[in-house]
């Protein structure tokens, strides 16, 4: 795990804390939609054998099959609990989340949280009481049958942090149909402890509404394969890779601070205009009907839907965003060539943020050195994504 201290004793490092478990270890479905290939054994080696992340955040950890998966694993490799929480396998920190569906009387859709504990126990107990309130605990981002309030004070109970998960989608989102204006309706606004941003906005657009200048913003990956694993994630300033740590650069104390957040230009997320609900052609926010094939429903994109919530120019000074496009969003990059890229430097953040471009070019080529590297300043052509459809990059 890098640990590039400062005279603080402080480091940085790379965190994901949005990855769903495809299967448990004995086959059986967690996240209906995931990967077969997302276990918790695979997720662990992926982060850190090929990624390159020092934090991950399971956000399936209440289910009672992947806890007792994780502590045969303990048992079994020597991986030990932090003092300051999550779990180190010696090269990555597993921080135990849990993904919920909150659709009380005060929604006007469901909006999915994420909840973050410290120890396996605090999980453990955690799960217990989520069972009595879901129908089958044992799969992921089920609902919840008490209120947002609720749940809020279960998870700070255990001395959890609650945030509320890809904030703008259209589908199951607190602000894509969660509430009409506020926050408020649903969610006690001082048990929050941060707003995670998803695929299709950014810290500028987010900042257009005024309630959320208060708390700190995440990328995470949402990841439902190992691929997708650190699409997007932060930098983080730690004394070390611990729950407590993280908890600290949440609230940006003692110099622990989120130092960058690395996400997707909004315009490569599946939601960032608004298109036609048949078709997916572009359609204007108060258009009646779609102008290439006459239909009259649409997915509203997130541009539009902060359009209609802003209350705000500008927002606090925030840790840089910085647009990354992963690798496997290239073009050209085939399976070849990514590997290729790994068995030189090792890790996706090491060629996303180390490998000079006379190396990439040696590796794979000149062109795709010079995409790669444009890559990193955003210098790439996009055509946006909506209803479901990610964007595309090109080269200029």
């Amino acid at each position: 795990m890098p640990n590039k201290k400062n005279e603080g004793g402080l480091g940085r490092y790379y965190a994901d804390l949005h990855i769903h478990i495809g299967r448990t270890a004995s086959g059986r479905p967690v996240k209906i939609t995931g990967a077969r290939t997302l276990t918790l054994t695979n997720i662990l080696h992926e982060a850190a054998e090929v990624k390159g992340i020092d934090l991950v955040g399971v956000i399936d950890s209440h289910v009672p099959e992947v806890l007792d998966e994780l502590e045969r694993a303990m048992e079994k490799h020597g991986w030990r609990e932090h003092e300051g929480g999550g779990v180190s396998t010696g090269k990555v920190t597993l921080l135990l989340g849990s993904e919920v569906e909150v659709y009380d009387d005060h929604c006007h859709g469901p909006i999915h949280v994420l909840v973050f504990l410290p120890t396996v126990q605090t999980m453990r107990t955690f799960s217990g009481w989520l069972g009595k309130r879901v129908k089958n605990v044992s799969l992921s981002s089920q609902r919840i049958y008490v209120s947002g309030r609720e749940l809020q004070a279960a998870a700070k109970e255990q001395g959890g942090w609650f945030i509320p998960a890809h904030a703008f989608t259209p589908f199951k989102s607190l602000y894509g149909k969660g509430v009409k204006r506020s926050l408020t309706e649903v969610f006690d606004p001082d048990l929050i402890d941060a707003v995670e941003l998803g695929l299709s906005a950014d810290t500028a657009m987010a900042d257009q509404i005024a309630e959320l200048h208060r708390y700190p913003y995440l990328t995470n990956s949402d990841a439902h394969s190992l691929r997708k694993i650190a699409r997007e994630y932060e930098q983080v300033q730690l004394a070390a890779p611990t729950f407590a740590e993280f908890k600290k650069a949440l609230r940006g104390e003692d110099g622990r601070a989120i130092v960058a957040n690395y996400g997707l230009n909004p315009r490569l997320g599946k939601y960032h205009q608004t298109v036609c609900e048949r078709c997916l052609a572009p359609a204007e926010r108060d258009a009646e009907r779609c102008p290439a094939c006459g239909h009259h429903r649409f997915v509203k994109g997130v541009f539009d839907r902060l359009q209609e919530l802003k209350t705000a120019e500008d927002g606090p000074k925030r840790p840089p965003y910085i647009y990354q496009v992963p690798l496997e969003f290239i073009p050209g990059l085939g399976p070849k060539a990514y590997e290729k890229l790994l068995g030189r430097f090792g890790t996706e953040m090491r060629v996303l943020h180390e490998a000079a471009e006379d190396e990439l070019a040696e590796t794979v080529g000149e062109k795709l050195a010079r995409i790669i590297v444009l890559a990193r300043t955003g210098a790439l052509d996009i055509k946006a994504g909506g209803g479901g459809k990610y964007g595309k990059v090109w080269e200029r």
